[in-house]
């Protein structure tokens, strides 16, 4: 089966605010399945649902793997909750979604993320660091927010410029 594509910016359906999942059916196992997949291929250590074109509140995130074949460690995480936030830290990050570029962004160094797993079970867990910035990226995507949205209109301006140029580029 076909690796599901990863929409890139400036698709409209990535500034769309997500549903919250109501039942885990065999549909949103297969979504996780194939966003798992595809987060490992691009590769990332984070996938939301609305990058592949679901419009669900589900993410994928494995913030200790690197590109070795072993300890992969995927978490899928249904509707997400952040609460309990603590400090200020700022990252480089970078998105599957926003090819081809990269920006510091201030996230918040420690957060109380809640959720549910695929067996509708609570998860409540601290975390900081990367896997607090990766959460919040995530949740992010999951209410129609790109990390280019988090940076100066300056830095966003000429990001956009240069996208359209590749764009337009690619056409030709």
């Amino acid at each position: 089966m076909a690796l599901r594509e990863v929409l890139h910016f400036p698709d409209p359906r990535l500034k769309l605010v997500s549903e919250p999942i109501t039942e885990v059916t065999d549909e949103i196992r297969e979504l996780a399945r194939d966003m798992i997949e595809v987060m490992y291929d691009e590769p990332g250590i984070g996938l939301a649902a609305p990058q592949v074109g679901a419009s669900v509140r589900m993410f994928v995130i494995d913030t200790e793997w690197s590109d070795e074949e072993i300890g992969k460690h995927p978490s899928v995480i249904i509707n997400p909750e952040i609460s309990d936030r603590e400090g200020r830290i700022t990252w480089d990050e970078g998105c599957l979604s926003v090819p081809n570029y990269d920006a510091t962004v201030e996230r918040d160094a420690k957060i109380t993320l809640r959720g549910q797993d695929l067996d509708g079970n609570t998860i409540e867990e601290q975390a900081e660091g990367l896997r607090a910035v990766c959460i919040q990226h995530e949740v992010d995507h999951l209410d129609g927010i790109l990390f280019i949205d988090r940076i100066s209109r300056l830095k966003r301006g000429l990001y956009i410029k240069k996208r359209k140029k590749q764009l337009a580029e690619e056409r030709e």
